[in-house]
């Protein structure tokens, strides 16, 4: 099948204010909807989705390699709001008026904190990573998960170390392949489809596993905004076939309620590689906001 894996019309990296280079990809006209893709776990820019929808769309399609990972440089101790302000960095120099996000698995906390620092007008949400450390999950995590997450709150230096040390292509690649249904390993074994994710992560991982490390710290700590005061349109996207342990426990039904703009898409045959099942119809509903 196709899964809209292309390679991206454009490669860059831009100045931030500190020095450190910011590496993107683009995919689509120059002049479309802007549209910033945050990838997930330990995957980099060159990994993007709805490649064979995104020029009939009018999608100007950005990927972004986080700090630390793939062409970007390292920032050792960012935070949620710092990447808020290398991303409003990079929105000016690229000339992306008003763009969007899209924030799959990983990427889902770093999507929504653009929304809470107010650089997008609107953002998908797709097989998301929840606030896995707040409250309502203290009873719904997979065991192992919980123990992560405990261990980040106690001592998240010491876990940054940890997630270091387990950072690789084969580690990560494994651990999706054994924790994901058929539909879902039906895509990422698809040889064209396994070709680029593995080619991504590698690229990723080129400068070390501390990026990933640092993100991972990140995405299972508390968030430092309140999802409650998000004003910008949120789609919440799940398929009911998602079995990561680390995507959202409830499939985004608490978030749904805490946000109050949000509006939940659960997909009953779908799993948690949606992003390249379902893209056109995630782009088109998250254009829809400012169309």
């Amino acid at each position: 099948m196709d899964y809209g894996v292309r390679e991206p019309g454009r490669l860059g990296q831009i100045r931030l204010p500190d020095g450190r280079r910011l590496g993107w990809a683009e995919w689509g006209p120059v002049d479309g909807t802007p549209v910033l893709l945050c990838p997930g776990a330990a995957t980099s820019r060159r990994l993007a989705f709805g490649g064979d929808v995104v020029d009939e769309a009018g999608v100007r399609l950005v990927s972004v390699d986080r700090p630390g990972l793939g062409a970007s440089d390292a920032s050792p101790g960012r935070t949620l709001a710092s990447w808020a302000a290398d991303i409003r960095h990079l929105v000016r120099e690229r000339s992306l008026r008003e763009p969007l996000a899209v924030g799959f698995s990983q990427g889902a906390p770093f999507a929504l904190a653009l929304a809470a620092h107010r650089s997008v007008s609107a953002v998908a949400v797709v097989s998301g990573s929840d606030e896995l450390a707040h409250p309502r999950f203290a009873h719904a995590l997979d065991p192992q998960v919980r123990d992560m997450v405990d261990a980040v709150a106690a001592d998240p230096d010491a876990s940054e170390a940890d997630f270091a040390g387990f950072g690789s292509t084969e580690a990560l690649w494994n651990l999706i392949i054994t924790t994901s249904p058929e539909p879902d390993r039906a895509v990422y074994t698809d040889p064209v489809f396994r070709h680029a994710f593995l080619r991504a992560m590698d690229e990723a991982f080129s400068r070390g596993s501390a990026g990933y490390a640092r993100d991972t710290v990140l995405a299972m700590g508390r968030w430092p905004f309140d999802p409650a005061g998000i004003t910008v349109p949120v789609d919440l996207w799940y398929g009911q076939r998602d079995t990561s342990p680390v995507h959202s426990p409830d499939l985004g039904e608490s978030l749904a309620r805490i946000i109050p703009t949000a509006t939940r898409h659960l997909l009953p045959a779908a799993g948690g590689a949606l992003l390249w099942t379902h893209a056109e119809t995630v782009l088109r509903t998250v254009l829809a906001h400012v169309r």
